[in-house]
């Protein structure tokens, strides 16, 4: 297999990067499509995603230029009810983009290098880990890495250098109309707290979002309550613990508008979950609440407008196992089925001097007036 000395392949036409999982997930890699795309500037960068990716990314700016939708697997993606495509369709699809260069940055490779040797390419690169199938190029998967430049290791194999380490994400004039069209134009600076996260070991307690919410409010500041329909429950409760008044608009906007809405607001607060990354990705400041093992992989590296507070709990508030092999299985260690918040123990105070740090940089609020403090 030819390659050139510093790693590229010639004649390079069609690229596929593997990645089928969640919006945060995607946002990671988008530095690595960067890395590709300014690599290889003539290729058609194909994602292989799941459906969800192809809905949000259809006519938006990329890289990625395409998705094609790749068949569910154990430990790639679950089938999903309304799924028109059997598996095998969607195999073949993929076989027939015919990739010069397939990067697999899913994760380990137990079941996604499988996969990714399945499609077919002139060249297979990517992660794995002990025990994974080998691809042709491949970096070993350590699971305590900064996911962005986990990935930003696995394009290198096929010779796309860095340019940058943020992620982004394009907002639209089509995601602008839906933001006003739903909250309006703010008249006040705005800011966002997302309590939800998939995970409830990821979840800070709605109180204390409440609590910073009056803390932002009482300066003045608009505030929005965001999270998906599942998630209308908590927003209630944050809602309902407040003292001022705050929106909810769970479950109002396609990740495309909340993508606006974000970009419009002066900092959002949030846990570790696909909006808060999403904030991030839209050049917006943030806050965030991180258990600590999700810190290392998941905060941003910048710090200027960003602050990832860290919990530093590791063994499960009820019954006190230790909660890292979920996540880091060579730990071994006792596992638990409890699933109570892992970062309750991230005081209000701490959150607060951060939101004070990042506000206070903005104008005309009683942060940077040297109120409320």
């Amino acid at each position: 297999m030819s390659h050139t000395s510093d790693g590229l392949v010639p004649d390079a036409r069609r690229i596929g990067v593997l990645r089928a999982n969640s919006l945060g997930d995607y946002l990671f890699l988008g530095p690595a499509l960067d890395a590709l795309r300014a690599a290889y500037p003539a290729a058609e960068i194909v994602l292989l995603g799941a459906p969800w990716h192809a809905r949000a990314l259809a006519g938006r700016p990329g890289p990625p230029d395409r998705v094609v939708v790749v068949p569910p697997r154990p430990g790639i993606r679950e089938r999903q009810a309304d799924e028109p495509a059997p598996p095998d369709a969607l195999l073949a699809a993929a076989r027939a983009e015919r990739f010069d260069v397939l990067v697999q940055a899913h994760g380990g490779g137990g079941n996604s290098n499988p996969l990714v040797r399945e499609i077919g390419a002139r060249v297979t690169a990517g992660l794995r880990a002990d025990g994974a199938p080998a691809l042709d190029r491949w970096v070993r998967y350590q699971h305590y890495q900064p996911e962005v430049f986990r990935y930003l290791e696995a394009v290198r194999l096929v010779g796309a250098a860095p340019v940058t380490v943020e992620p982004r994400f394009p907002v639209t004039a089509e995601d602008r109309a839906e933001a006003t069209g739903v909250a309006g134009e703010p008249a006040r600076p705005r800011v966002a707290l997302h309590p939800g996260a998939n995970d409830p070991r990821r979840r800070w307690p709605p109180d204390r979002f409440a609590a910073v919410g009056d803390t932002v409010a009482g300066a003045g500041f608009d505030v929005v309550v965001t999270g998906t329909a599942a998630e209308r429950d908590l927003a209630a409760a944050v809602r309902a613990t407040m003292r001022h008044p705050a929106r909810d608009l769970s479950g109002r906007l396609s990740l495309g508008g909340l993508a606006a809405l974000l970009a419009g607001c002066a900092l959002v607060v949030a846990n570790d979950t696909g909006p808060l990354h999403l904030a991030a990705a839209v050049g917006t400041p943030t806050v965030g609440v991180y258990w600590i093992g999700n810190l290392v992989n998941c905060a941003p590296a910048i710090r200027a407008r960003h602050r990832p507070i860290a919990s530093w709990t590791v063994h499960c508030p009820v019954c006190g196992a230790d909660g890292t092999p979920d996540l880091y299985p060579a730990r071994g260690g006792r596992r638990c089925d409890h699933r109570v918040s892992f970062v309750a123990d991230v005081p209000v105070v701490e959150v607060v001097a951060a939101v004070r740090d990042l506000l206070a940089e903005g104008a005309g609020n009683a942060f940077s007036a040297g109120r409320g403090r």
